[in-house]
């Protein structure tokens, strides 16, 4: 991956039809997902009175799938059309949020369906994913990667940032339902551009293993490769550290400063656009530095930052945190959509879903132990005594990757691993 192969212009592949139909149908339903992220707990609370318990378990219930079903869903999606998987995770989302207006609208509505429809959606959002990763590069050529991921997260990131606010006024002048409702549409905009998509997949045809055997296949590529691995491993402590962050950020900012709701939700959206800046960053950054290199300062060189939000305050004070929080969001942002064009051109294609799955499920599985363990520390200490610790574990995360191959590296390998023999061919 080198500076050549990045000054693609800016606009280049939104001209093509398929990838267009691609970005058009994730940024539909990033920004559906983005808007149930509020709604569906807002559902729990407005419509049903839930506790902060039966909250709390509901939000679990939207990460557990990718422990208990990521590993195999990789292997089952290397198997399979990664379009038609992504089809039927579409139309199954669909249906599971269409039913929770549905029931409301009868009379039967519970908790337990609300955790059986985030359980649902969330299993389905694994097999998506997964195939969606392994499905990008049969779609754009190698060299284009980086810019398909900058253009993906950028309107990820955009939904991120509006999806929130969309979530709050349809549950303002109409009804927390209706977020729900919107999500169900986004994916169903999301199925009818794949279904447009002219592309014809090539499903390799290969030997049916036992799954076991198969899933060991994936870890032990990742686990063999050390570039892979510290990525991975840097993702875990990274994620434990930001969701304990985040688990206590509106707490603090409410409890502890004294904010109001409403100054709350725009600092909190002001800070997202740090992910749109790193998204559309992230080219240029890799042309001027180097993709190892551009990794190496979104990831660890930023990260130490992150130190100056535990420090907020009335103030001044909010203008560090401010400040901290889009430089952070936009290095990790930045780091990502470079590391993810890498991964999808290095990883033979009929391993990316394993390996792909094997990352997430690391990564992923250290979501919930960060939250937990953040709740734990505010409770013994105080909650700017979490945001310190939480912080710290963080800005530290990024000795795991200096003491990769990465810090070696000026540019990312541009050669495709060998399946077999776990070494870099040059293309």
């Amino acid at each position: 991956m080198t500076a050549e192969t990045l000054t693609k212009p800016r606009f280049g592949l939104l001209r093509e039809r398929d990838f267009r139909l691609l970005w058009i149908g994730e940024s539909a339903s990033s920004l559906g997902s983005a808007v149930t992220g509020v709604a569906l707990p807002l559902v729990a609370v407005t419509v049903l009175h839930a506790s902060a318990f039966a909250v709390s378990v509901l939000a679990a219930a939207v990460w557990l799938p990718w422990l208990l079903v990521g590993l195999p869903a990789g292997a089952w999606v290397d198997r399979l059309s990664r379009r038609r998987v992504m089809l039927a995770a579409d139309w199954v989302s669909m249906a599971a949020f269409l039913s929770v207006p549905a029931a409301a609208l009868l009379g039967v509505l519970t908790i337990g369906q609300l955790v059986a429809v985030a359980l649902v959606a969330g299993t389905a959002k694994v097999f998506f994913a997964t195939a969606y990763r392994a499905y990008l590069p049969s779609l754009v050529e190698g060299r284009d990667l980086l810019e398909a991921n900058a253009k993906l997260q950028g309107s990820e990131q955009v939904a991120n940032l509006t999806g929130p606010g969309v979530a709050g006024l349809l549950a303002q002048f109409a009804s927390a339902l209706g977020g729900l409702v919107v999500d169900a549409v986004s994916f169903a905009v999301s199925a009818l551009c794949l279904m447009r998509v002219r592309h014809v997949e090539i499903v390799e045809p290969r030997p049916r293993r036992r799954l076991r055997s198969e899933i060991r296949d994936g870890l032990r590529t990742v686990v063999g490769d050390p570039l892979l691995r510290g990525n991975m491993l840097y993702g875990c402590v990274a994620n434990l550290a930001l969701t304990g962050y985040q688990s206590l950020l509106v707490v603090f900012l409410v409890g502890d400063i004294g904010l109001s709701a409403g100054t709350t939700g725009v600092l909190l959206a002001a800070t997202s656009a740090g992910g749109v800046a790193g998204a559309f960053a992230a080219r240029p950054l890799a042309a001027r530095l180097g993709s190892a290199r551009a990794v190496l300062l979104g990831k660890a060189g930023l990260a130490p930052l992150g130190l100056l939000i535990a420090c907020a305050d009335r103030g001044v004070g909010l203008v560090l945190f401010v400040a901290a929080s889009i430089t952070i969001i936009g290095g990790i942002v930045a780091g990502n959509v470079i590391f993810s064009g890498f991964t999808q051109s290095y990883v033979p294609g009929e391993l990316m879903g394993r390996v792909s799955t094997s990352i997430q499920v690391v990564n992923f599985g250290a979501i919930p132990l960060g939250a937990l363990l953040a709740g734990t520390l505010a409770e013994a200490f105080s909650v700017r005594a979490g945001l310190w610790v939480m912080l710290g574990v963080f800005a530290l995360s990024g000795l795991i990757l200096l003491a990769s191959p990465l810090r070696r590296l000026r540019d990312l390998p541009t050669g495709r691993m060998d399946a077999q023999a776990g070494s870099v061919a040059r293309v």
